[in-house]
C-alpha cells in the first residue's frame, strides 16, 4: 500500500521521540501555518510532505539525503 497523505500525531511522535500531546502542538502549529496559506487543513493531521520538509527542508523523508542532491 502507498504511503499515506497525512501523518497523524502518532507517528509524529514515532518519528520525533516527543510525546504524543506535544505532537498533537506541533501539528496544530503546522495546520496554522497552512491555513495562514490558503490551504484547507483537517485537525489532528498534516500533510506529510509539509511536516518532513518543516524538520528536515530539504532533505527526504526520515532525514535521509534526497539522490543526487548535491550534483
Amino acid at each position: 500500500m502507498a504511503e499515506r497523505l497525512f501523518i497523524k500525531a502518532d507517528e509524529v511522535a514515532e518519528v520525533l521521540e516527543v510525546s504524543k500531546a506535544y505532537a498533537y502542538k506541533l501539528i496544530q502549529r503546522m495546520n496554522k501555518e497552512l491555513k495562514a496559506k490558503g490551504y484547507l487543513v483537517i485537525p489532528g493531521r498534516v500533510d506529510r510532505s509539509y511536516f518532513y520538509e518543516s524538520f528536515y527542508g530539504n532533505k527526504a523523508e526520515g532525514g535521509k539525503e534526497e539522490a543526487n542532491a548535491g550534483i
